[in-house]
């Protein structure tokens, strides 16, 4: 046996392995920021120019393709938390968060999804949450010991807002892709204590025209 054609072609099967497990993972991402994470381990294998099989022999559910697609972007989260709790001014560490944290699911339908489902079966997600929740726990409690913030706000709020507001974007996102930013301005004024500043409104309002077509685009979806 030659032993250096036989190393040589298993750093080639590893290197072949890796470079499929990628193109994997970036077709998963594509379809998971354009559709959703409703989608099937056979639409990624199309997506990605892979077999089925090869799919399968990397990711045995959805779940852990899942996990491995959005591990880094709840990571990214946990750094954003940790970033806004050194802004000088409490307030604006907490709306640059939460504002973050919108712009992520505008930009990528896939974010939503994992935002607001279950971690079941997303090990690497679900302890990138528990980190980051403590953290904006902490970001409210400095802004409601700033004055600025509702002293009845709890984190969970936030979470619920969070949702709202992507009800938001995904109704608006065909005529106004920006338009959220609006009425998370208009949610935040309801979560300021008594005697705040207002939030400044970042968008205009839509017109008739633009409600009337993207009433028909959700009816298209």
């Amino acid at each position: 046996m030659n032993i250096v054609s036989t190393v040589t072609g298993g750093r080639r099967l590893r290197a072949d392995a890796e470079r499929n497990r990628r193109k994997i993972l970036d077709a998963a991402a594509d379809l998971f920021a354009t559709r959703g994470i409703d989608i099937t381990l056979d639409d990624v294998a199309r997506h990605a120019k892979v077999g089925v099989g090869t799919v399968y022999r990397r990711f045995t559910c959805k779940q852990e393709l899942v996990d491995g697609v959005f591990q880094q972007h709840m990571d990214d989260m946990v750094d954003a938390a940790t970033g806004a709790m050194q802004c000088a001014d409490p307030w604006d560490g907490l709306v640059e968060f939460v504002a973050l944290t919108c712009e992520r699911m505008a930009l990528n339908r896939g974010m939503g999804d994992v935002f607001f489902t279950s971690d079941d079966g997303r090990e690497q997600i679900a302890c990138a949450r528990e980190r980051v929740t403590p953290i904006v726990d902490a970001l409210i409690v400095r802004a409601q010991d700033a004055g600025e913030l509702r002293p009845d706000v709890t984190v969970n709020d936030l979470f619920t807002v969070s949702r709202m507001i992507e009800s938001v974007i995904d109704f608006t996102r065909p005529v106004a892709p920006e338009a959220w930013r609006r009425y998370l301005g208009l949610v935040l004024d309801g979560m300021r204590a008594e005697g705040a500043a207002r939030t400044p409104l970042s968008a205009p309002s839509l017109t008739d025209e633009q409600v009337e077509e993207a009433k028909a685009a959700c009816v298209r979806r």
